[in-house]
């Protein structure tokens, strides 16, 4: 179904304001209420975001996309047995089930970083964004010389899930790529958090986040970008949190001049 003709941006002071953002402003009158034409797109918006929470997760083609990208994966499930649960039991998406942590810990090694892809609130991030920024985020990872743990593809999982998985592969940090809450404008957007030496009982206080990761939000090779400034700092200052702010501006101009993050 694609979405009602916007009509013409309305004349003063935001009708340039409507040109560069997705926001709902500016958006006329009919009589005492809106348009209907902006009745109708909010209600596609509305039922856009309510699918993106329900649309059944696929770990089969995340594992595919990233086994194309050359690394190994490991599919896991957390302890919600179904979206149903999942939604009313927040706690139990973020533990791993018994049988899964038992796969895990079969794996255990010594890794630098694990990498955790989760479905989380929205499938559709995922299968539309993960694989991309991994894509981006490896040749970094490379650089850095950093050791990869197997890729683990979460299904019904929420972010601190990623405490638990880092902490049974006998990972120093984890990084988490999980769907977000969608937004009536963004229910494509993708989240990363970043966690140091992960182990269950973790807040969020020790997390790092970057946010918005889509297309029409922070692209991949920024956001990569990004995420490789604080996973190189976290390893050399020993954290992440609120003690590691993101301070990679100046980084992520030094390096676009250098080549390091594609145009486009």
């Amino acid at each position: 179904m694609s979405a009602p003709e916007k009509p013409p941006a309305a004349p003063g002071r935001f009708a340039d304001l409507t040109r560069l953002t997705p926001a709902r402003i500016a958006l006329g009158r009919s009589g005492a209420s809106l348009p209907m034409c902006e009745v109708l797109r909010f209600g596609l918006a509305h039922a856009q975001a309510r699918d993106a929470v329900h649309a059944p997760f696929r770990p089969d083609e995340i594992a595919a996309a990233l086994v194309g990208l050359g690394v190994e994966t490991l599919e896991v499930e957390s302890a919600a047995r179904s979206r149903e649960d999942y939604l009313r039991r927040p706690d139990w998406g973020r533990s791993l089930s018994p049988e899964s942590l038992a796969a895990l810990a079969a794996r255990q090694g010594r890794f630098d970083l694990a990498l955790v892809v989760a479905d989380g609130l929205s499938s559709t991030a995922v299968h539309q964004n993960a694989a991309p920024l991994v894509a981006a985020l490896l040749p970094h990872l490379g650089r850095q010389g950093l050791t990869l743990a197997p890729v683990v593809i979460a299904s019904q999982a929420r972010v601190a899930l990623g405490d638990a998985a880092g902490q049974a592969l006998g990972a120093r940090m984890v990084a988490v790529l999980i769907g977000e809450r969608p937004g009536l404008s963004s229910p494509d957007s993708l989240g990363a958090y970043l966690t140091f030496a992960p182990r269950t009982g973790m807040t969020d206080e020790a997390r790092n986040c970057i946010s918005n990761i889509r297309p029409g939000g922070l692209g991949f090779a920024e956001a990569a970008f990004r995420l490789a400034w604080l996973i190189d700092q976290g390893f050399r200052r020993s954290l992440t949190g609120v003690g590691l702010k993101d301070e990679s501006d100046a980084a992520l101009e030094a390096g676009g001049a250098a080549g390091l993050i594609p145009e486009g």
